[in-house]
This record gives C-alpha cells, structure tokens and sequence, in this order.
C-alpha cells in the first residue's frame, strides 16, 4: 500500500472511530428539556401518545463500550489501520496456506491406501466414490448436470448410460477427465445440399430404428457411405478412436429429433471437454473417474 493510501485509509479510520466515540460520550451527558411527566412534549394520536425520554440501559452502555474497545484491539493485532501490519503479523494469504497444508495433510491421509487400486476398484469402494461424487459437483456439474444426465445445448454426454464416446474403461475416463477431449463433426451442408441433409438424417435416425421415407433412407444410405463411413464406421456404430459417436443406440449429444440431427448433418458440431490436469491432478482425477465409472455401471 503506497504512502497515499496509507495515510487515507489511516485518516477514514480516524474519523470514523473518533466520531462516534464522541457522540457515545456525548450522548451520556447530553439532557433532552422534558415536561414534569417526562415527556418531550410531543404527541400523536390526538395526544392518546405521548414522547417519553429514559436514559440508556446500563448494559447496552457497557456493551457499546466493549465494542469499541475491542475495535481498538482488533486494529492493534490486525491490519486495516493503513499500512500497519498489526502486533500479530497477520494476513489472509497466510491463513489460506495454513488451511491448505491442513486439508492437504487430510487428503493425503485419505488417498494413500487409494494409489494401489485400479479406477475400477476405486469404483466399488463407497469412501472413494464419496470422495469423487463430491469431485464432480465441484467441477463438473455445471456441463453435465447435477445429476451427470448431461446436457445436449451443450453437447455434453449423459454420463449415466454406459454409452461413451472415448470408451468407457476407467484408464479412458481418467485420460478424458485429466486431459480433454475435442470432438469435431465435420459441416456437410455446402457438399449436401437441402435435399442431402434431409437424406442423409432419415438415415442416421433409420440406423436408430426410426421410420422414414424410404427414398430419403435409400439416397441417404449411399451419401452416409461416401462422406460418413470413414469416422462412424460403415454400419454407423462409431469409432471410439475418433470419438465418433455411436449413430445406432438412440443416444444422442445434441437431440436426436429430426432438425436437430440435420443441423449437425448440415452445420457441423465442435464439441470440447476442457483438460483438468492441472486443476484435479492424478489423485483427484482417479477418484472423479472412479465415480464416473460407477454412473454408468449403475
């Protein structure tokens, strides 16, 4: 804090304290003239109500007074009186640390008998899944759900079906959650044409076991076969390499109704799931996919 603000916030806190210290003085001596009732005179109600005046209870006197002198003593253990620091050397950032450490030395307590299983055995112990279940509100609910049932405005996955995009092995999981993924479906509008993407999505939804049209099914299938089968594969079951996703189970990232499937067909899709290596770490990246693993073991 520069010599200018010190010196400010020094003054404010003057001011302030040395103000309503006076008027606590004051108003202990001050006399307020009163009739021989003990009112001030004024009256309401067509004079049924009349003004009286009573000194201050002792005891809201003597707490008054125990606030102001523990103001006093907080500004000489602690900071806020300009740049001075306080008698105890106090500050925020140490307490933070000291709290860290603590919960850090909490954790490791926790994890060490952990670091031996495998994501699957972590997914059968109900302390860990705790542990993980508490992981994900804390990072990963604001995509997928409070209940993990995901989000299809956002393209996230339903991460309670079993149906997985990247594979549904813990190690899959824990490489997803520690370092992302992106997902990217390629615009076919511009090759299509109008006619194309209606085609080509009677088709996609046909692999489903949706019904259509069935010349929009038959010219979809050969359009499918020449732009789609190198990512979702000639029968359209995905390709877990690419994170091309599963066209005949009925799950769907972003709807699975006709226009939604077409403006995918027809725009594209660029779906990202951010990398929380650096937040989570391995330790907490185990036990959030631990619990993952469990949703869709579920």
């Amino acid at each position: 804090m520069s010599a200018f603000w010190s010196t400010w916030v020094k003054f404010l806190v003057v001011l302030n304290l040395g103000i309503t210290l006076f008027l606590f003085l004051w108003a202990q001596r001050v006399r307020i003239p009163t009739l021989n009732d003990g009112t001030t005179g004024h009256t309401w109600a067509h004079g049924v109500l009349r003004e009286g005046v009573r000194d201050l209870p002792r005891w809201w006197i003597a707490f008054s007074a125990c606030m102001f002198l523990a103001g006093f003593v907080y500004l000489l253990l602690y900071p806020g009186f300009g740049s001075f620091k306080g008698v105890l050397d106090w500050t925020s950032a140490a307490q933070l640390q000291r709290e860290i450490s603590v919960n850090d030395a909490k954790l490791e307590t926790a994890m060490r008998p952990l670091r031996s299983l495998s994501i699957a055995e972590l997914a059968a112990r109900p302390d860990a899944v705790a542990l993980g279940s508490r992981l994900y509100l804390d990072n990963c609910a604001g995509c997928h759900g409070r209940a993990a049932l995901g989000n299809q405005q956002l393209g996230a996955p339903d991460l309670t079906d079993a149906d997985w995009l990247y594979g549904g092995s813990g190690e899959t999981i824990q490489t997803s959650i520690l370092d992302g993924r992106q997902g990217t479906m390629p615009a076919w509008g511009a090759v299509l044409g109008r006619d194309g993407v209606n085609e080509v999505t009677a088709y996609v939804l046909s692999l489903a076991g949706y019904s259509g049209p069935e010349d929009w099914i038959a010219a979809g299938k050969s359009r499918f076969e020449t732009l789609c089968i190198g990512c979702h594969g000639i029968d359209g079951r995905g390709n877990p390499a690419l994170g091309a996703p599963n066209l005949t189970d009925g799950v769907w990232l972003y709807g699975g109704d006709f226009s939604s499937i077409a403006t995918s067909v027809r725009d594209g899709r660029h779906g990202v799931m951010p990398g929380w290596r650096e937040r989570l770490g391995e330790d907490q990246a185990r036990l959030l996919a631990a619990w993952v693993y469990a949703q869709g073991k579920r």
